[in-house]
């Protein structure tokens, strides 16, 4: 029987660094959390180094040394929830989960994703913004491409699923999920039911998708 004293272990997110040192992990949080106040209470614009080291108590090069910059800001405070999406695309029940047809799946990841961008996109775009391929070297991407690339290969060996993967991921990009919502009107339901017809055109032709609109 384990012991009541036995510590949690905290596992990593996929593809991105170790667990910290317990005292750094407190840190972390509690800027993380000065952090999301600033954020909950005026707004992606207002969120700067300088607001989250006063909102935290702390000087503003312990902020930068502990995150980098503002885009490595919004990175962490998206961990929380890129946890807890890889855990259900990787375990979690079907279809998103593993015990469903591979072209099912994808198009459950494909919804699942645009539902986070549906509150995350600010954020996403935010930390997308310190260069060109910043999104595409993250971990988080990293492992979302691996993902899809196993799926579709597990649809058709035959085809070139590395530029598949990439593809999909391309039309779920924060700037363009923006643009499509803010700009052009689209609600969420038309940007699901477009990557409907994108999953289907890239599969379809080789050993049809089993979908149906």
């Amino acid at each position: 029987m384990m012991s009541s004293d036995v510590k949690r272990v905290m596992l990593p997110i996929v593809g991105q660094p170790s667990p910290e040192r317990a005292d750094a992990a407190r840190n972390r949080r509690a800027l993380l959390a000065a952090a999301q106040t600033i954020l909950t209470e005026r707004g992606i614009d207002a969120l700067s180094m300088d607001r989250v080291a006063a909102r935290a108590g702390v000087g503003v090069g312990t902020v930068y040394r502990r995150f980098g910059d503002r885009a490595g800001l919004a990175l962490a405070l998206l961990d929380d929830t890129e946890l807890r999406f890889q855990a259900a695309f990787l375990s979690g029940p079907p279809p998103l989960g593993p015990g469903a047809p591979p072209v099912a799946r994808i198009r459950a990841f494909l919804h699942a994703y645009v539902d986070r961008l549906e509150t995350e996109a600010e954020l996403h775009a935010f930390a997308d913004t310190k260069s060109p391929t910043a999104r595409h070297r993250s971990g988080a991407y990293r492992t979302a491409r691996a993902h899809l690339v196993a799926l579709l290969s597990m649809a058709d060996p035959t085809a070139d699923v590395n530029y598949l993967a990439d593809a999909l991921l391309a039309a779920l990009g924060a700037g363009l999920f923006l643009h499509q919502r803010q700009e052009l009107g689209f609600d969420a339901a038309r940007v699901k039911a477009g990557l409907d017809h994108l999953l289907i055109a890239v599969t379809e032709p080789r050993c049809g998708s089993g979908l149906t609109l």
